[in-house]
């Protein structure tokens, strides 16, 4: 029973630390919008790439565990909490892999190497055609 347990509380540990975290902090960029769903978002790698005038809704700051998470997690992650600030945009800026040092670490020690990244949510207005 005991070993059962400790081994759910494992799996559930491993799980959660699988997980993307992504925070927003508003910027001051017109009026609070209602959220939208993910599928809204549209993700640009530059900000040229977006060929319209924009807002700058939020910065979005994401990690994840390294060995649990990859590229695709961390923007979908970014994804989906752009939508939770009403953005459809998101402008990607980067992403930094840890170093081999606290990879070694982690695998060894098991201290935390994590993969960071970051972007900003933008919103386009629909109506405004360039």
């Amino acid at each position: 029973m005991k070993k059962s347990r400790s081994l759910i509380v494992l799996s559930m540990l491993a799980f959660l630390t699988g997980c993307v975290s992504v925070s927003a902090t508003r910027l001051e960029a017109g009026p609070p919008r209602p959220a939208v769903t993910p599928d809204k978002v549209r993700i640009y790698r530059t900000a040229q790439q977006v060929g319209r005038p924009y807002d700058e809704v939020a910065l979005l700051t994401a990690s994840g565990d390294y060995s649990m998470t990859n590229e695709s997690q961390m923007y979908e992650g970014m994804r989906k909490k752009a939508a939770a600030v009403g953005a459809n945009g998101v402008v990607l800026d980067a992403v930094s892999e840890p170093t081999t040092g606290q990879r070694v670490a982690q695998a060894f020690l098991g201290t935390p190497a994590q993969r960071k990244g970051k972007a900003v949510a933008i919103y386009i207005d629909p109506l405004l055609v360039e």
